[in-house]
């Protein structure tokens, strides 16, 4: 009765989700308040109700229940209770259950905690998601339903994706979605304004703690896939400009171009008309990256169906819903007043230059993903557009981002003096040029020098900048008392940017070493036999058979020497795997990667079984490579304390405080 349950209430939250996008806003174009709050009730039903059927698979997948068609799919008695679990949204029907249930929840959010919202836009906000729950229940009911029955249920299921089965691919999708399904929000309060024709700083106090919350759950789900692909595949990489990778990373580009620009319209009232247009933008490459998973139109590791009806019921749901909020937005724009002027130089033209630069980045990554798609339609012609063009196209326009990104938490409002910023940022400029010095120097005179010297002085000015302007807003040169105490009334917003620029400029310096400075080798060694990579030494001791849950695993055991000289001893253990997998017959790499922080020394076995007694494996040295996730967790906390100041929780106002009357000082800035 599990499935039937879950079914059930499967049919359910699609009747709320019709309450949800009609009656509410009957209501608003009525004034009727009690229409408008119909909304909230129809908002928490639709989420209880999806909730009860996610628990209802999720059930079925725990107790491997093999009469549901997707569990015996997806799942084995052996495997592990956590891939048991995550195997509830490790397939297509799951994981459209997974979005239609964040989803909810997001809408149930803004019942909940949107109460200080105006009562009509809150209404009309919740009823744009109710429409959009439409859309995916009716893509299940119709299409993936993840309760069909199988008769007579087997005894046994195919388990789960083998590549699936890891903790970084558990946590993947749900960090994934809860950004990808965040920026609804975003989208619904644009569509909103476009119907109320209202944009001004009360808004963009609203919307930005949604657009926030989606970006950082983004950023977090990203660097979580990059993990994974770097040491699961066993190909020594962390990207490789996969369409499915690319999908995940425009609605990222999109939402911090948004977030930038939310910030210009809250403290200047004027770019609405182009944050309205972002914030549909970024929900609808969201809707992209789903019909690219899900359409069969690209063959990747991520993608989940090739099902032509799926693809056409996704492909015309994303029409609808990007081309009726475009035709609002064409139509209702024009209407939105322009805002203040501001000098070419100044924090508002440091945003916009920001925002171009952004969507330059999104719109180039979305011509070199789609285009052979078209090329293959249209034309029948087969290419790929891989790395050589990503970096060809992206590099130039990051450069610029990157340096307007130091300098522009140093401008002032309205109108700057660009002098007396490139004063306060002395220090991180001469830091900057001695990076640069320093990749010459590692590179030498030669095109990976060059590229390295760039790196690295984007990467440290970034950081030095993030720090100095820091510095500036405490006036940490007036001593400690005055620079901690002015820290402590420094809004968290304001630490929140620095501490997500500071994530970027690693990140920027994890990158240039994993591209430029990477060694790598592939090398057959017989047990006692040592192989050198990066100036570290291996030495390979043999092979075993070890027993897995659901799995066979040859492991490969090799030890990291202190050198190469007969005193050597070893200093960490290095068990790469191969795992062979007998309920679906595939194997998966699992790379043994010895880190210090600084560098990775990374081995992968390159073959199951030995070739004349020696077994081959590939070496990598990775400089700064785990930089890049560290740069990528920085960011995120940069958001999550940005997410903590207590004006960027939905608009809320801050508590004054109790006027001092001896040896107070003036706040710090607000970002």
């Amino acid at each position: 009765m599990i499935a039937e349950l879950g079914h059930y209430l499967l049919v359910l939250a699609l009747a709320m989700a019709i309450v949800q996008a009609v009656v509410p806003l009957i209501g608003a174009a009525r004034g009727d308040a009690a229409l408008m709050a119909a909304g909230r009730g129809a908002a928490m039903a639709q989420m209880l109700s999806i909730l009860g059927a996610f628990a209802a698979l999720t059930v079925a997948f725990v107790q491997s229940d093999f009469s549901v068609l997707l569990v015996a799919a997806n799942s084995h008695t052996a495997k592990p209770l956590l891939y048991k679990i995550t195997g509830v949204w490790g397939n297509h029907e799951g994981s459209l259950l997974l979005w239609a249930t964040i989803l909810a929840l997001y809408g149930g959010a803004v019942a909940l905690f949107g109460r200080n919202l105006p009562p009509s836009l809150r209404a009309r906000v919740l009823a744009v998601q109710g429409m959009i729950a439409i859309g995916f229940l009716l893509f299940m009911l119709l299409t993936s339903n993840p309760f069909d029955r199988l008769m007579p249920p087997p005894a046994e299921g195919r388990d789960l994706n083998p590549l699936l089965q890891d903790p970084g691919l558990a946590f993947h999708p749900p960090f994934l979605y809860l950004g990808y399904v965040g920026f609804s929000i975003a989208f619904a309060f644009a569509i909103a304004a476009l119907i109320e024709g209202k944009v001004d700083a009360a808004w963009a106090r609203w919307v930005r703690p949604w657009t926030l919350a989606a970006w950082v759950f983004l950023t977090i789900g990203i660097a979580l896939g990059s993990w994974w692909a770097y040491y699961e595949l066993g190909w020594g990489g962390w990207w490789f400009w996969d369409p499915v990778e690319n999908a995940s990373l425009m609605p990222w580009l999109a939402g911090t171009a948004l977030l930038h620009s939310a910030i210009v319209v809250e403290k200047r009232d004027t770019l609405k008309s182009w944050t309205i247009l972002l914030a549909i933008l970024t929900f609808s490459l969201s809707l992209l990256g789903t019909f690219l998973v899900r359409s069969g139109v690209i063959t990747s590791v991520h993608a989940f169906a090739s099902d032509p009806t799926r693809g056409v019921f996704v492909l015309g749901f994303m029409c609808v819903v990007v081309g009726g909020g475009l035709t609002l937005y064409a139509w209702r724009a024009p209407t939105l007043k322009p805002g203040g002027l501001f000098a070419p130089v100044s924090r508002e033209s440091g945003l916009v230059v920001n925002n171009l630069l952004l969507s330059a980045l999104a719109a180039t990554v979305l011509i070199g993903t789609l285009y052979p798609l078209f090329l293959d339609a249209f034309a029948g012609a087969k290419v790929t557009v891989g790395p050589p063009f990503f970096d060809a196209t992206v590099v130039p326009l990051a450069v610029p981002l990157l340096i307007v990104a130091g300098m522009g938490p140093s401008l002032a409002w309205k109108r700057g003096d660009l002098g007396a910023v490139l004063q306060r940022l002395r220090f991180a400029m001469v830091a900057a040029l001695l990076a640069a010095a320093a990749g010459f120097f590692v590179g030498g005179i030669s095109v990976d020098g060059a590229l390295g010297a760039l790196g690295l002085m984007l990467g440290v000015w970034l950081v030095a900048a993030s720090l100095a302007d820091v510095a500036e807003r405490i006036q940490i040169a007036k001593g400690a008392g005055t620079a901690w105490r002015r820290a402590r009334n420094l809004p968290r917003a304001a630490w929140g940017t620095a501490v997500a620029h500071l994530g970027v400029g690693i990140l920027v310096l994890g990158i240039t070493g994993a591209s430029i400075w990477q060694a790598e080798k592939t090398v057959t060694l017989a047990p006692g036999e040592r192989a050198e990579i990066g100036g570290r030494v291996v030495e390979f001791r043999g092979v075993t058979q070890q027993p897995g849950p659901n799995y066979r695993s040859t492991m490969g055991d090799l030890r990291l020497m202190s050198g190469d000289g007969p005193g050597a001893r070893a200093v960490a253990k290095l068990s790469p795997e191969i795992r062979f997998y007998p309920a679906q017959g595939t194997t998966t790499t699992e790379a043994a990667i010895r880190t210090n922080g600084i560098a990775d020394v990374y081995v992968a076995l390159a073959g199951a079984e030995p070739v004349d007694g020696r077994w081959s494996f590939r070496l990598y040295h990775n400089p700064l490579t785990p930089w890049i996730w560290g740069g990528a967790l920085v960011m995120a906390l940069g958001g999550m304390i940005s997410l903590s100041d207590r004006r960027l929780r939905v608009g809320a106002p801050r508590r004054a405080r109790t006027p001092q009357t001896t040896g107070s000082l003036p706040p710090a800035p607000a970002e």
